[in-house]
């Protein structure tokens, strides 16, 4: 029978701290994914995931259990992110300028590429224009369209009211739409 998150804490609070590798292995992936989609950096995902488990670790007696572990787990992986988002450069471009950058340009002809390259570069495109977004709606988006959270989850997670999680959704989808306007006419 598989402990849950509440039993492998208790054992791991109990002097059992090989137990809390358990909590690691259950949760890794999902911390990785969120990192790196927050980040847009594979080496910066897996240090903001290691950064998050040892701060879980340090911190586990903090944990109440009033929430999931999971929502905790989260709320600490968004601000070691937060954290190093804000440690960078604070110049944003604009999309006009990171094409210049890129050098990139969808052809108007999309015979000429081929399916899986044209993907590849739209998705780069989105990654760069999520990137983009202040990172309280980035973060919103991420959890729910990348990760599959509920909203109910994700105003657990960020403290939150739902109405607030559903304007900064809908707010940054818009957002993205603006900013990914110049593919729609190349796609």
């Amino acid at each position: 029978m598989e402990l849950s998150d509440t039993q492998i804490i208790e054992r791991t609070l109990d002097g059992e701290p090989e137990a809390f590798s358990m909590l690691v292995r259950r949760w890794e992936r999902q911390i990785y994914c969120l990192t790196l989609r927050m980040l847009g950096r594979d080496e910066e995902a897996k240090d903001a995931t290691q950064e998050t488990f040892l701060s879980a670790y340090r911190n586990l007696s903090k944990f109440r259990g009033e929430a999931k572990f999971s929502s905790w787990i989260y709320r600490i992986a968004l601000n070691v992110c937060n954290t190093k988002l804000r440690s960078r450069s604070k110049s944003t471009i604009s999309l006009d300028e990171q094409r210049e950058t890129t050098g990139f340009e969808l052809a108007a002809d999309t015979n000429d590429l081929s399916e899986g390259i044209q993907q590849e570069q739209v998705a780069g495109h989105v990654r760069r224009a999520l990137n983009g977004l202040p990172s309280e709606m980035r973060q919103v988006i991420i959890m729910k369209e990348y990760e599959g959270l509920k909203f109910s989850e994700i105003a657990e997670i960020l403290g939150i009211p739902i109405s607030t999680v559903k304007t900064r959704m809908y707010t940054g989808l818009n957002e993205l739409r603006k900013r990914l306007e110049h593919l729609r006419a190349a796609v």
